[in-house]
């Protein structure tokens, strides 16, 4: 399974359903058959090669949530609009919804970032281009090493377990913000584990993954009554994928 790139849809007369054709609306027409009349069978995209089909299509959208506050609407409004066009174009059409996150400043064009996250080829192939050389490993203090599913306390792997990984990285991707112990299960345990925590393991979780952070387990914080936040200090350094983490919507 693959992407193939639609960016130079040619533009037909078929309106909207309920509004009036402007001749902007881009879909694939239908090739006309040998008699001059439109062929009933669909048009083959030309980015599908001989062999594939065509199953779907992502559309790659870049707006922060600062753009769309300004706009009079949020992100979720957003997808849930779109969401209603597809099934009003395509009745039964299923969606997916994800949002796309980076580290607060870490600047470029929103629609980049979403592309990167959402493992889009042609982007990915851009980036390893760019990726410059990668910077010596600190001597001291701690690395969490997102792309490489590792955390370094004083240059010495931490026996991390896969879950206390993810925990950690939850945390870090939200570093700042107090995140309760219901978004922590919801988030990391699918529906219908059959290890999915309540919120009094979760403290268990918490103190597993702390005890394996040794002298530095106080950049995970309890805020009483309210969840936990990861607090960045001097001697933490983060390792960033080569791609933002995307998390579901």
């Amino acid at each position: 399974m693959s992407l193939a790139t639609l960016d130079a849809l040619r533009p037909t007369s078929r309106p909207l359903p309920g509004r009036v054709a402007t001749g902007s609306i881009t879909t694939i027409p239908a090739e006309p058959t040998a008699t001059g009349a439109a062929s009933s069978a669909p048009t083959r995209i030309r980015a599908v090669p001989d062999g594939t089909e065509a199953r779907g299509f992502a559309l790659y959208v870049g707006i922060d949530e600062a753009k769309a506050t300004a706009a009079g609407t949020d992100l979720g409004e957003v997808v849930q609009a779109l969401r209603r066009l597809a099934a009003q174009l395509v009745p039964g059409a299923e969606t997916y919804a994800s949002v796309a996150l980076a580290p607060v400043g870490a600047g470029g064009r929103d629609v980049d970032v979403v592309r990167l996250a959402l493992q889009d080829p042609a982007a990915l192939a851009k980036r390893r281009q760019e990726v410059a050389a990668p910077a010596p490993e600190p001597k001291g203090g701690v690395v969490i090493d997102i792309s490489r599913k590792r955390v370094l306390l004083d240059g010495d792997v931490s026996p991390l377990t896969y879950k206390e990984f993810e925990l950690l990285q939850f945390l870090v991707l939200r570093e700042g913000r107090t995140i309760d112990r219901s978004e922590i299960i919801a988030t990391l345990w699918a529906e219908g584990d059959d290890e999915t925590p309540n919120e009094r393991t979760i403290d268990v979780h918490v103190r597993r993954l702390r005890s394996k952070l040794g002298a530095y387990e106080d950049i995970v914080r309890t805020v009483r009554g309210a969840g936990y936040r990861f607090d960045r200090h001097a001697d933490v350094t983060i390792r960033w994928a080569s791609t933002p983490s995307p998390d579901v919507f």
